[in-house]
């Protein structure tokens, strides 16, 4: 799982102060982190950020942190991939990168995600809007990250385009609309924090 430093992302979120969207940013990724450890066992997940805050929390739960190379997302994900221990990948199950800014993700919804892509060797989930991703995995070796505007298609040249009816694990959040909707899904006690201390209890930021 690949989490940006949160003094750098989330720029596209409009109506609030740089202080605030990382406050945002970090809640998110916690929130998504902490789904998929619930899910999978904290000792499953591997972490490359270069956000402390973060790294601190998900170390302390028992995942593997690798420090962000700072190229990019697919370089992360590419060094996240490449730093999974060979006891992390148990024989019959795979790879899987999964975004994390997914405040509404709930441990189910990627237990049951996971349990469907597993029938392909390889298989993306897109973002509610149908054009990039949220969930890439592999059976046979690690996938190869293409993400970026429009990257559910070019993952879909070599793997299994599943638009599963998992809205929880689809609502990503790049602008102001994402963080409302993911609101209405209903967003993890970090995310939901920060909105209703800064006066936000809807979920709107505009």
């Amino acid at each position: 799982m690949p989490v940006k430093d949160a003094r750098r992302a989330k720029s596209r979120l409009r109506g609030t102060s740089p202080a605030v969207r990382a406050a945002l940013a970090r809640a998110m990724a916690l929130d998504t982190l902490e789904a998929a450890a619930t899910a999978l066992g904290a000792g499953s997940l591997v972490v490359v950020t270069s956000d402390d805050p973060v790294g601190a929390t998900v170390r302390s739960w028992g995942a593997t942190v690798l420090t962000d190379p700072g190229r990019g997302l697919n370089e992360a994900v590419r060094a996240g991939l490449a730093g999974c221990a060979p006891g992390q990948v148990e024989p019959g199950t795979g790879w899987a990168a999964l975004l994390g800014d997914l405040p509404a993700l709930r441990p189910r919804d990627l237990l049951t995600a996971l349990a469907v892509c597993a029938r392909h060797p390889s298989a993306v989930v897109p973002d509610a809007a149908g054009s990039g991703t949220t969930l890439l995995t592999s059976t046979r070796r690690p996938p190869t990250p293409r993400f970026g505007p429009g990257s559910a298609a070019r993952h879909a040249q070599d793997a299994a385009l599943l638009a599963l009816q998992l809205p929880r694990l689809r609502q990503d959040v790049d602008v102001a609309a994402d963080l409302a909707r993911a609101w209405a899904l209903g967003v993890g006690a970090r995310t939901r924090g920060v909105l209703r201390g800064i006066g936000r209890g809807d979920g709107r930021l505009q």
